[in-house]
């Protein structure tokens, strides 16, 4: 019939469709057909959709109900109509963000709030109290903030640019349907409900849709593995399943369908409203805002009670040098002294940091496969507790293969390694025959060298790739079947493989046959090769081929041999396939006239068995080591797929991922469950099979919390129908103070693993979605927030271990960093309490800062990772950044920089031999600190017990890098800073005492290690493993404690250089010059 073209859509579309009273019929039965046709399209619910269907009457009520016709389809004056009531066949996708989108939204940031409040506070401070230099501050910090915000953007933006090129494909295509009795080909956004749609082999199945009719019978075979997982291709009957989903791809055969869902309503499109939520916060990202405010509540405090005391001392100490103040000047420079402790307060340099070691990262784990498109992702990946993995193409390498068998009566259980079978060649000869020909499949090798291409039944194309393998010394079966003559007069002929009868057959005949005698015989021989379920082919085999190439006659406990095979095999869920022939079957019958049904009841009996295989998607070869690693690391992986639970059990057993003691369920059985029974059985679930999309999406809600309702709209939005105060905490995912009350509102960092589009909705409610970047579909690809560039499970392995190290090169850089600002909050307010002004002016804070904040984050946010991170277990979601040890750190690096400033101070003029406050009694105290900083960097490197600062030196070519700038820009800003950084130039006794100082770091660093202080056991979430050793009580406080004695002798230090200083200086002249210096 010939296929008339829509060119213009308005053809379908006129404005005003011509009046038909179906269409007052359609809009009246609106409400009754949306309910039928949402009754026929449940997901993952195959029986209790052809239940329904049966129920109505078939197909034949569902066309009637839709007002259409096998034979004529729909009416052209009803489309409009059906487009309006039941929706187009299109959904909308969001617009890419410009890059100055981008660039606002990173303002979003609470950590980059504060830091522009405390610029913008800091700059008019600064510029009212010194208009010369007030500026700096204000403007570095505005500058650090730009700079975070800029590389943010830019990594997004380039990240984004690279996916769109990756997964770049024309979403354009047309359809047949039949309109009118005619057939039309139209774009696939026009199908509308009641739509009959012609399909035919490598289509893409366009809208949800029943099978109405089969063009010469038998059945259509569907790859349904982007929607369900199921990596076997599904046979489509009239009668046993008529389903067909949108965006699968019809393998073999041509069908008609009538569209019953389009668009936002298909199974696909209900995947893809799962895509249009908004994630919530990464882990990270509610550390980082955690960290900025109780920073901000710190130095709030801080800038608070250096202003009472300050005011206190004024008003009822009255000491002499606060005489000349009035109270309301004293109170604003009292108040100056406070934004300044606030500013020095706020960790400015942190979001850089951040930012640094996930840029640093992100171009790393591009070269081991990963393509990060969410920066957060990286470091989320390495905290994650409980991996959800796909089964086929993630664990497995979604290719049906012969992994084991019996070729010849010779057993061989490894024909992927191996290799070559050690049978006769004319064994060989007789199977690589019935493999060729006995076939509908064909193996096409990509372009790229790669993948091959498979057209047609998986199944068969596992033993042509097989014997085009090594196990055959790769033959050419090509070349075997073109012999074949197939479709030619007086050719080989082919009775197709039917799922009815699971078993097909092929007559093979070739010419110029030579017989016994070596003379040309007069008429060519007929060879029948058959294959089909082992089981089944076993039955009608009388011999079986022996490894000599001759045929030996069936004996009872031969048979019963082979039967405990094929029991065997299929206990491991492989799939059994047997491979047979029968030579001269021209003495039976004339094969060149035979019909199937002749050539079943005739023929395919008294056949000699060759070969029987297990077949299957097999594990990719570094997952079982990748499992386990993970599993080491404290992470629970879990599989959930589409497969059968047999497939799925045998596949999670082989991976060590179901293991003694845990569970496995349909997701019939899940989608049962309550929240609360749910949550009893999470730390036991291990294998989930055939599951629908939706339950992977609920599973991971329940995980993490992630999307889960929170008011009484969302809740009834997602369950429309039900009751909100009745069942709102006894239906999957549950509701969300139902959810935070079961685990004090601390959920699982999940990430989730997928290639199909059924993975689209899991992967964007997880924390991190990781999508295979060869395999999988532009809807997963578009959900994930990694790509996994080699579909390669073991990658994920990778991205754990550098997510971990971005998590330690945070807090490397948090522990570099706040030592620093405990020792410039503290000394600035001692010396504020005690009446005496900084020993550091602002251009020296400056580059103390730019020290700690830029160059700290380059040092330390782009170490390498370290293996034996992947030795212990996640971080808990609520975890602090900054652990005890930490804290142990911190406090004692800060002690020391705090006694050295002090002493310099106080005792300094007198060591050195120069004036007391003078240029170069600041300039010793600056190089002392600095290099304070430089040496507590190599401390830095290690947060936990290990002292071992220059461990892996060579490896951090950055590093160096840094330190080197570090030492060569401090020097000159000492020897030739002169007024603007009002520095003096320093002898070499002095360089050298100074830098003696600073290396003190490395000493104190090794002994504060040696007070002991864990790390708390419950920041610490996953898997718990046997045989850890106990923790050891902490002695944080009582080191506290013992700090606050040091803290009392620093402040009577400061307040004795004070009394000297009074006591030597007339008028208070040198606290005016001081004041004048700053």
């Amino acid at each position: 019939m010939p296929v008339t073209r829509a060119f213009s859509r308005s053809l379908s579309r006129s404005k005003s469709p011509p009046y038909s009273p179906i269409n007052e019929t359609l809009t009246q039965e609106k409400t009754s057909t949306d309910e039928l046709l949402t009754s026929l399209n449940q997901a993952q619910a195959l029986g209790n959709n052809l239940a329904q269907l049966k129920s109505i009457g078939g197909v034949k009520e569902v066309l009637r109900r839709l007002h259409s016709t096998v034979d004529r389809g729909i009416s052209l004056a009803t489309v409009e109509t059906r487009r309006e009531l039941f929706g187009e066949n299109s959904l909308p996708s969001s617009p890419r963000k410009s890059f100055m989108e981008l660039f606002v939204d990173t303002f979003d940031d609470a950590t980059l709030k504060i830091l522009i409040a405390a610029a913008l506070v800091s700059l008019a401070i600064g510029i009212y109290d010194d208009p010369a230099t007030g500026y700096v501050e204000g403007c570095a910090i505005l500058a650090a903030v730009l700079i975070v915000s800029v590389v943010t953007a830019g990594n997004d933006y380039q990240k984004e640019s690279q996916f769109r090129e990756l997964s770049a494909e024309s979403e354009r295509l047309d359809v047949v349907v039949v309109r009118d009795g005619m057939h039309w080909q139209i774009p696939v956004d026009q199908i509308v409900v009641g739509d009959i749609v012609c399909l035919e082999t490598g289509d893409q199945i366009p809208c949800d849709g029943i099978l109405v009719h089969l063009d010469g019978g038998g059945s259509l075979q569907v790859d349904e593995s982007a929607l369900t997982g199921e990596p076997i291709d599904v046979d489509k009957t009239l009668e046993d399943d008529p389903f067909l989903l949108s965006g699968c791809t019809v393998e073999h055969g041509s069908a008609r369908l009538v569209a019953i869902a389009v668009g936002k309503s298909s199974q696909w499109g209900i995947i893809k409203s799962h895509l249009e939520k908004e994630q919530e916060q990464t882990p990270l990202q509610e550390k980082l805002d955690d960290m900025a405010a109780m920073i901000g509540y710190v130095g709030m405090a801080a800038a608070g009670a250096t202003f009472i005391a300050m005011m206190a001392i004024k008003i009822f100490v009255q000491p002499e040098y606060l005489k000349e103040h009035t109270i309301l000047s004293y109170a604003l420079e009292a108040f100056i002294i406070g934004v300044t402790i606030v500013v020095v307060a706020v960790p400015e340099g942190l979001p850089l940091a951040v930012t640094i070691s996930l840029a640093f990262s992100t171009k790393k784990m591009l070269a081991d496969q990963n393509l990060i498109r969410h920066l957060a992702a990286c470091e989320t990946m390495g905290n994650a507790t409980n991996i959800c993995s796909d089964k086929t193409g993630t664990l497995t390498e979604n290719r049906m293969t012969v992994v084991k068998g019996m070729f010849a009566d010779t057993r061989c259980d490894d024909t992927i390694n191996r290799v070559p079978v050690l049978i006769s060649d004319k064994s060989l000869q007789i199977i690589l025959e019935g493999i060729a020909c006995c076939t509908t499949a064909k193996v096409i090798k990509s372009e790229d060298g790669d993948r091959p291409v498979i057209i047609g039944n998986k199944t068969e194309a596992a033993l042509l790739l097989l014997a085009q393998s090594a196990w055959s010394r790769k033959d050419n079966t090509d070349k075997r079947r073109a012999a074949a003559n197939f479709g030619q007069p007086g050719g080989s002929r082919i009775f197709p493989f039917s799922s009815q009868r699971k078993r097909m057959s092929v007559l093979v005949t070739k010419q110029n046959t030579i017989d016994l005698t070596g003379s040309r015989a007069n008429k060519p021989t007929w060879t029948l090769y058959h294959k089909g379920a082992a089981e089944l082919c076993l039955t009608d085999c009388s011999r079986y081929l022996g490894i000599d190439g001759t045929e030996h006659t069936m004996t009872n406990e031969k048979r019963a041999e082979f039967e405990r095979m094929i029991q065997s095999f299929a206990s491991k869920a492989l799939r059994c396939v047997a491979l047979c022939h029968r030579d001269n079957v021209q003495d039976v019958c004339d094969p060149s006239n035979i019909s199937e049904k002749e050539c079943a009841q005739k023929l395919e009996r008294d056949m000699c068995l060759d070969a029987i295989t297990g077949i299957m998607d097999p594990l990719r070869p570094d997952v079982i080591e990748a499992v386990a690693t993970c599993q080491k690391a404290g992470i629970f992986v879990r599989m959930v797929t589409g497969d059968n639970l047999d497939t799925a059990e045998a596949i999670a057993k082989e991976a060590g991922i179901f293991t003694k003691g845990g569970l496995s369920m349909l997701g019939e059985d899940f989608r049962k469950l309550t929240p609360a029974q749910l949550d009893e059985i999470l730390p036991r679930l291990q294998v989930l099979a055939r599951s629908s999309p939706e339950d992977k999406h609920k599973l991971v809600q329940r995980l993490n919390g992630a999307l889960i309702p929170a008011t009484a709209e969302e809740w009834l939005e997602a369950h429309p129908g039900r009751d909100f105060e009745k069942e709102k905490n006894l239906i999957l995912p549950g509701f969300k103070d139902e959810w935070a009350s079961s685990r004090n509102g601390v959920g699982e960092v999940v990430g989730v693993t997928g290639d199909g589009t059924n993975d689209g909705p899991a992967l964007k409610a997880a924390d991190v979605g990781l999508s295979m970047g060869l395999s999988g579909t532009d809807v997963a690809k578009k959900a994930s927030d990694i790509i996994i560039m080699d579909d390669n499970f073991a990658s994920i392995v990778k991205a754990v271990l550098w997510g971990r190290s971005v998590f330690d090169n945070i807090r490397r850089f948090l522990q570099f960093q706040l030592t620093v600002n405990v020792v410039a909050l503290t000394i600035t307010f001692l010396s504020a309490v005690v009446g005496y002004q900084p020993p550091l002016n602002a251009v020296m804070m400056l580059w103390v800062n730019l020290i700690m904040d830029t160059m700290g984050a380059l040092a330390l946010g782009t170490e390498p990772p370290r293996a034996e991170l992947l030795d212990r277990r996640p971080y808990r979601r609520d975890a602090s950044l900054i652990s005890r040890p930490m804290w142990r750190n911190i406090l004692c690096q800060a002690t020391y920089q705090l006694i050295v400033l002090v002493v310099l101070l106080n005792r300094g003029p007198r060591f050195f031999g120069c004036e007391d406050g003078s240029r170069q009694h600041f300039t010793i105290i600056f190089n002392a600190f600095v290099f304070c900083q430089v040496f507590n960097e190599f401390n830095a490197r290690e947060i936990g017990d290990r002292f071992d600062p220059i461990r892996s030196i060579t490896q951090s070519p950055i590093f160096l890098m840094v330190i080197f700038f570090t030492v060569a820009s401090q020097w000159l800003l000492v020897e030739y800073g002169g007024d603007f950084t009002q520095t003096y130039p320093l002898s070499l006794d002095e360089w050298k005492y100074t830098v003696v100082l600073g290396a003190g770091s490395l000493p104190v660093g090794y002994l504060m290690r040696m007070i002991p202080v864990t790390e708390a056991p419950e920041s610490f979430a996953g898997i718990e493993r046997n045989g850890g050793k106990k923790t050891k009580k902490s002695l944080l406080t009582w080191l506290l404690l013992a700090l606050i004695p040091i803290l009392a002798f620093l402040v009577s230090q400061l307040y004795h250089e004070i009394a000297e200083v009074a006591h030597d200086t007339d008028d208070n002249a040198f606290q005016e010059q001081f004041v004048q210096d700053l």
